[in-house]
């Protein structure tokens, strides 16, 4: 079985560029024209199946779209879950979808619980035959490496990935990566370590803000075969640098994600339009040539066409 790292970077080489596209369908943000079909009732089990089937029409041909042109996607479950059974059934389907384009998912379910319940989160999210397979998820592991372990135990025996929530940049953040010394985030970050160790698939990785992008080198030092996701590039104020600034020598290990950006153009009102597919896919491309232009001046191998 290839671990997760390996599958990481030979997508990486292929599509020659780390973009993780996130898809996040904010209900209010979607097109007017899907809007309207669901608008007001949202508090009934036809208007959330409504809402539902909105969803799909409007994620699953922007995933068909970015098949060949992204590292992968980042759906956000929440933005699915809140609709219910019907919301959930989509995530289900933008999953597979991506996953048969090639796309790589990592499915931000932030899950965190231990023993049976974790192992239980980990097959749906991360055993092929899961509901939500996904390649990688991410956790919350502040209850201790023990809500991890169980998703290790899946995400090794068949190739996934888990990114466990290291450096976030929320503002109450600091109330417990930040505390102590040595600061709790990096007592995390040497765990993160040591279990990678005896992993030549590098199955797990982290959570790496853009706007903690000053700690991010100090990061990879101390965990070098770990693979940083990292949040926050575009709406967020994340640059290019910033969002690339945990990367190893051959600059690799980091996966940039944009969602509002790229799907929304970072306007929060509906889109009045009925092509939706390719302005985010445009905004797509032309973040990832940037990331790829950034790639080619520091002369790492991945960026050259």
């Amino acid at each position: 079985m290839v671990g997760f790292g390996p599958r990481a970077r030979a997508r990486l080489h292929t599509v020659k560029n780390p973009l993780v596209v996130g898809i996040d369908p904010h209900l209010h943000r979607l097109p007017a024209v899907l809007r309207e079909r669901f608008e007001g009732q949202l508090h009934t089990p036809a208007g959330r199946q409504a809402a539902a089937d909105v969803v799909a029409e409007w994620a699953l041909p922007v995933v068909d779209a970015l098949a060949d042109k992204v590292w992968g996607i980042k759906p956000q479950a929440a933005f699915f879950e809140q609709l219910g059974a019907p919301g959930v059934a989509v995530l289900e389907r933008v999953c597979a979808r991506a996953r048969e384009q090639g796309l790589l998912v990592i499915l931000d379910a932030k899950r965190g619980d231990i023993s049976s319940t974790a192992a239980a989160y980990a097959h749906a999210t991360l055993h092929p035959e899961g509901p939500m397979a996904a390649d990688a998820v991410t956790v919350n592991p502040w209850m201790g490496m023990d809500t991890v372990q169980p998703f290790l135990a899946v995400a090794r025996e068949h190739g996934a990935g888990v990114f466990v929530l290291l450096r976030t940049t929320n503002p109450g953040s600091a109330m417990f990566q930040k505390y102590g010394s040595p600061r709790c985030a990096d007592n995390l970050a040497d765990a993160v370590a040591a279990e990678n160790s005896s992993d030549a698939g590098s199955a797990l990785g982290v959570v790496v803000g853009a706007q903690a992008a000053a700690e991010a080198p100090d990061l990879r030092a101390r965990m070098p075969a770990a693979w940083f996701l990292v949040p926050g590039l575009g709406a967020q104020g994340g640059g290019l640098a910033d969002a690339l600034a945990g990367a190893d020598a051959d600059g690799e290990g980091v996966l940039p994600a944009a969602a509002r950006s790229v799907l929304f153009g970072g306007v929060d009102e509906p889109d009045p339009g009925t092509d939706w597919v390719g302005p985010i896919v445009d905004r797509a491309e032309d973040l990832a040539q940037k990331l790829r232009e950034y790639g080619v001046s520091r002369g790492w191998s991945w960026a050259v066409v």
